[in-house]
C-alpha cells in the first residue's frame, strides 16, 4: 500500500483534506496549483477521459481554494472586482467570472458563489485572489471581511454522476439546477453542493466545509458511486480542451483580455456600477484586439500527450501566436488544440503550421468548442 510518505513532500505545499484518499484509490503523480498538491494522475489518461465521458469520476479539486468576501458592503464590493453585471445574481446561484485588474487583464476566472445577501465565495483558479481582494479592500473604504474558509471542493463529474447523487441525497436533489448551489448535510458532514465543474459534463461539486472529515466524504462518495461505475479520477485535459475551457497560466493570463478570449458576455460596460478595468476594457472593446484565441486541429499522428510549453504558430514562415492547449482526442479523432493568433488569422478555415515537439504540423482553424457546442450534455 502506497502512503504519502513514498512521494517525499514537504510541508511548504499544502496536501487537501482528501490527499491520502486519493493515495489510497490509486493517485501515482500530482503537480501545484494555488500552493497545494493535486493528483494528475490515476494511470492511463485516456482511460481517465472515458471513465468520464461514459461513466463518472470523482476527482480531489481542494486547490480551488475559497475567498470569502462577507459584510454588509460585500455585494458592491465583489461587483467592484468583477466586470460581470451581478446586479441579477440570487442568494443560492453561482456565475462564472473573470477578476480584472486596472489594465483589464485577467488575474482570475473562478465561479461566483453567493451563499447568502452578504456572503459570497470565489472558488479560484490558480492564482493568488485572496491577497488581491485584501489589497483591494485596504483602500475601498467598504465594510467587508475576506478570508479563506476551511471548505475544499471534490468533483463529481460525468453523466451517471446524476446517479451518483441521487443514491446520496435522494430524489431531491434532482431540481438542483445547472451552476446554483444548496447547502445540505451528508452522514452529518456539512457540505454545499452546486450542479458546476470543469468537464463540460453533467457534474455536482462537493464543497466540503470540515477539513476533518474529507476521508470519511471521499469513502462515502465512492461506496454509492461504485454500484455505478464511479471509478476515482482526474480532471481530464482531454475534456476541457473539447469543450474549450480555459486553464489559467495557460489559455489565460495577466496580459490577456476577455475581448481576445471571445468572453464579451462577462463584461458589462453599460452597468452604472464602476468595477477595476472598466475604463481600460472600453478602451480595448472601441480599438478592437489585435489578437484571438481559436481552435485549431492539427494535423499529423496522435500527439502524445498534452504540450508542456507554448508552441509557435506560423503562418507562411512569420510567426503570428501560440498554442496554449494541446491533446489529441480520442473520441474526436482528432489532435486539437486552443491559440492565441493574430486577429488577421483568427478567421474560420485559416491554415496555420503549429512547431510542436515533433516538428512543423498544419493546422486548420476551427470551431470552439470541439465537442457539444450548445452544453447539452451539461445541462441534462
Amino acid at each position: 500500500m502506497t502512503g504519502s510518505a513514498d512521494f517525499g513532500f514537504g510541508t511548504q505545499i499544502r496536501k487537501s483534506p482528501f490527499f491520502e484518499a486519493t493515495v489510497r484509490w490509486g493517485a501515482r503523480a500530482f503537480s501545484v496549483y494555488n500552493h497545494m498538491y493535486i493528483p494528475r494522475d490515476f494511470g492511463d489518461p485516456e482511460q481517465n477521459f472515458w471513465n468520464l465521458v461514459n461513466d463518472a469520476i470523482l476527482c480531489d479539486v481542494a486547490v480551488e481554494r475559497q475567498v470569502e468576501i462577507a459584510g454588509p458592503d460585500a455585494a458592491r464590493f465583489v461587483q467592484m472586482l468583477i466586470p460581470r453585471d451581478l446586479s441579477g445574481m440570487a442568494v443560492g446561484q453561482c456565475k462564472y467570472v473573470v477578476i480584472t485588474n486596472a489594465a483589464g487583464g485577467i488575474l482570475n476566472d473562478p465561479i461566483l458563489l453567493r451563499l447568502e445577501e452578504n456572503r459570497f465565495w470565489l472558488s479560484l483558479a490558480d492564482s493568488d485572489m485572496l491577497l488581491w481582494a485584501q489589497g483591494v479592500a485596504v483602500f475601498a473604504g467598504m465594510d467587508v471581511s475576506i478570508h479563506e474558509p476551511d471548505v475544499s471542493p471534490l468533483q463529481l463529474q460525468g453523466p451517471k454522476s446524476g446517479e451518483v447523487m441521487k443514491a446520496l441525497f435522494g430524489e431531491s436533489i434532482m431540481d438542483l439546477r445547472y451552476y446554483w448551489l444548496r447547502e445540505v448535510e451528508l452522514d452529518g458532514i456539512p457540505l454545499v453542493v452546486s450542479r458546476t465543474g470543469w468537464s463540460s459534463e453533467l457534474g455536482y461539486e462537493f464543497y466540503l466545509r470540515d477539513g476533518a472529515r474529507g476521508d470519511e466524504l471521499w469513502e462515502r462518495i465512492m461506496a454509492a458511486g461504485a454500484p455505478l461505475g464511479l471509478k476515482p479520477g482526474h480532471t481530464s485535459a482531454i475534456r476541457r480542451i473539447e469543450g474549450a475551457m480555459l486553464s489559467y497560466h495557460a489559455d489565460a493570463d495577466i496580459h490577456t483580455n476577455p475581448y481576445e478570449l471571445g468572453l464579451d458576455r462577462l463584461v458589462n460596460l453599460d452597468m452604472e456600477a464602476e468595477f477595476i478595468g472598466k475604463a481600460a476594457l472600453a478602451r480595448i472593446r472601441d480599438e478592437g484586439v489585435t489578437r484571438r484565441q481559436v481552435g485549431l486541429v492539427i494535423e499529423g499522428a496522435p500527439l502524445d500527450g498534452p504540450n508542456t510549453t507554448f508552441w509557435p504558430v506560423r503562418k507562411r514562415g512569420n510567426a503570428v501566436g501560440k498554442v496554449t492547449s494541446a491533446i489529441h482526442s480520442p473520441r474526436l479523432e482528432q489532435n486539437i488544440a486552443l491559440a492565441m493568433v493574430d486577429a488577421e488569422c483568427a478567421e474560420l478555415r485559416t491554415v496555420l503550421e503549429v512547431d510542436a515537439v515533433s516538428g512543423p504540423l498544419r493546422a486548420t482553424v476551427v470551431e470552439r468548442p470541439f465537442f457539444d457546442p450548445r452544453k447539452t450534455l451539461a445541462l441534462a
